[in-house]
């Protein structure tokens, strides 16, 4: 409760109100003047406070009331049609917008009805009322290239926003929106360049928000008023330069962008945040991502990439059987949201569980079509080389790069279906057969690697395709995929190049000191992947005695590195030695035993809350304890003290 004096509260509340503390507001008008609620000046009032609070809803049924009470009024009904419209009321809020018949209000209930329209995907009825407002007019003009936008005219878009921007004062908006037109055509390094120029300009506007952006050259350390923020293009910014540098695979100014966003808490993450946020913890965190994904697929609405996101995110994972359940019960979003090319993939995939054949061909027929693409894009690229059309020639990359995305995409999931039945050959003979087409994208050269890698006899040329994209990231190594980095590392050990793995380890592990420097919160586990790889292919090879130590240097420090993956392969590899140590297979140093004895009661001590992999859900507390990593390394430790 905010301490009001006597004879003060309307001083009060409109310093508040000044002060964007629209939620105390509301606390001090309810208790104060509780009883005149049904008032016009406590309804405007809390309509304006709900209003600029984004509960719409609440806004909504206060306009609403002051209508009734005072219908001669229309900029009453405005802000009623308005407060509906912001609530996704759409067809509420244009029949409210109909009854307004005040002159004055005219071309603000156009472009009211327009906005509703847009809404409703209506584009047709939203240009009939865009015609009757003067052409001229700011908001007009950006109208028209909201529309052009939609109907997927970047160019044109682009154009109209550019015309806008030069036409207000206020043009930090104009300049975001021919970022986002740049970001749907490609050109990741104008959107970005864009998006600084966003940035400044939204704080000349907003000097009061401290926010200091990687184009001024410092961190940001707070946002100051959340609620001027929302006002603004900088959250909108700030995720669109993730976006562009996440596309152009640069993923650590990704993780940059989005970390200036997340400085605020969860709660207050607007759905874009969290969607991108979703997507840029895929890979290391897939549990926590997939559940925000599904989280903003279950609210009242979701940026449009979250359904397709959340079904490839699935996919990636294998999870086959909730990818068709959430297709089968979002059927209304499968037509709104995925592209005929995304549907068919799917459908492709998730047949792969039933019929690998029928997989096959259905994948078989896709690389048909898409190499057509390719092809048609390519001649057009010519031919505008040839006829010196930039336009033309542009447009043709952008079609001929989206196509050979998809190609590759169709390309991987076919070779999937060998590598899982194992046939590594057949796999690599479909990646090889792509050579003319692929040669060139680092995903194919490596899962190509990873193929090669696998058949056991061909390390050398698994090699120069890991080195190859590990060269190209060299000073971001973390950006590149751990069991990339530990396969390379095994690859030099096989073919007889220890100092090169060893040179790569010591950068990696410089990296991962100089990511917990700058984000002490952040884990990263290459350092503990890369060793714990090359201690179990040394253990395999009989070489327990430096596979082992390899192994318990991966898990240091045990608080952050010890888990359920890395304590899964970690024992696989001491049962093994003690296996071997049992049948008199090897001779172990008694040093080596006194360090594995070390390292388990090491882990026994700091694996109490940590269940091992495989374990049952159970309620039973003295079953809960023996699937502990505890109770498996005092298990571990008493095997190895009988044999000693």
């Amino acid at each position: 409760m905010i301490p009001i004096k006597d004879g003060e509260i309307s001083s009060t509340v409109y310093r508040l109100i000044r002060d964007h503390m629209y939620s105390e507001t509301v606390d001090v008008l309810t208790n104060a003047f509780g009883e005149f609620r049904q008032t016009r000046p406590m309804l405007s009032l809390l309509g304006f406070c709900y209003y600029q609070m984004r509960d719409f809803v609440s806004a909504a049924d206060c306009y609403e009331e002051l209508t009734r009470l005072h219908p001669s009024v229309d900029q009453y009904r405005f802000y009623y049609a308005m407060s509906l419209y912001r609530a996704n009321l759409f067809e509420e809020a244009l029949k409210v917008s109909s009854q307004i018949e005040s002159q004055e209000l005219e071309t603000q209930i156009k472009k009211l009805k327009m906005t509703i329209k847009f809404g409703q995907n209506d584009l047709v009825g939203a240009e009939m009322y865009l015609d009757q407002c003067p052409s001229s007019d700011h908001d007009v003009i950006v109208n028209h290239g909201c529309l052009l936008f939609k109907r997927g005219l970047y160019e044109e878009a682009l154009r109209k926003f550019a015309v806008a921007s030069q036409l207000c004062s206020n043009k930090s908006q104009s300049v975001y929106n021919m970022a986002v037109c740049n970001y749907r055509l490609k050109n990741y390094g104008e959107a970005v360049k864009l998006v600084a120029e966003t940035i400044r300009a939204t704080l000349v506007e907003h000097p009061e928000l401290a926010v200091r952006s990687c184009a001024m050259e410092a961190d940001i350390q707070a946002f100051g008023d959340v609620d001027t923020l929302r006002k603004t293009s900088l959250i909108e910014a700030f995720n669109l330069e993730m976006a562009c540098t996440y596309m152009s695979r640069q993923i650590s100014e990704s993780r940059s962008a989005l970390d200036r966003l997340s400085v605020r808490s969860e709660n207050s993450w607007d759905p874009v945040t969290m969607h991108n946020k979703a997507l840029l913890c895929i890979n290391t965190n897939p549990t926590e991502s997939l559940q925000r994904l599904q989280y903003l697929l279950q609210q009242d609405s979701f940026p449009a990439e979250t359904f397709p996101n959340l079904l490839l995110a699935f996919i990636k994972y294998d999870f086959y059987d909730m990818t068709a359940d959430v297709l089968a019960e979002n059927s209304d979003l499968v037509y709104r949201y995925l592209t005929p090319y995304q549907y068919d993939f799917l459908d492709a995939v998730i047949t792969r569980q039933i019929s690998p054949e029928e997989s096959y061909h259905k994948l078989d027929k896709m690389i048909s079509k898409l190499v057509e693409s390719i092809q048609k894009a390519t001649q057009q690229v010519e031919e505008g080389k040839r006829m010196i059309d930039e336009e033309l020639a542009h447009k043709g990359l952008l079609e001929y790069e989206d196509s050979l995305t998809k190609y590759t995409a169709v390309l991987m999931q076919q070779a999937k279906i060998h590598w899982d039945l194992e046939n590594f050959e057949r796999a690599e003979k479909i990646f090889q057969s792509s050579y003319d087409i692929c040669s060139e994208d680092d995903c194919w050269k490596l899962n190509l690697a990873h193929v090669l890698f696998m058949q056991g006899n061909k390390f050398q040329e698994a090699t120069d395709f890991y080195e190859a994209v590990v060269k190209k990231n060299y000073d971001n190594l973390l950006d590149v995929s751990a069991i990339v980095l530990a396969n390379l590392c095994v690859s030099y050990a096989i073919t007889g190049h220890m100092s090169e793995a060893e040179e790569l380890i010591r950068k990696i592990e410089k990296e991962e000191l100089q990511s917990f420097y700058h984000n002490p919160d952040r884990l990263t586990y290459h350092s503990c992947i890369v060793n714990l790889v090359i201690g179990t292919m040394y253990c395999t090879q009989g070489n327990y005695e430096f596979g082992i130590m390899r192994v318990i240097h991966s898990l240091q420090p045990y608080n952050k590195k010890l888990g359920v993956e890395t304590w899964y392969y970690t024992k696989r590899c001491f049962l093994s030695l003690i296996e071997c140590l049992a049948k008199h297979m090897i001779l172990v140093n008694d040093t080596v035993l006194q360090k594995c004895l070390d390292f388990l009661e090491d882990c026994e001590n700091n694996g109490y809350d940590i269940t091992s992999q495989g374990s049952p859900n159970t309620s039973d507390p003295i079953q809960s304890a023996r699937h502990s990593v505890t109770y498996e390394a005092r298990k571990l430790k008493s095997l190895l003290l009988q044999i000693m």
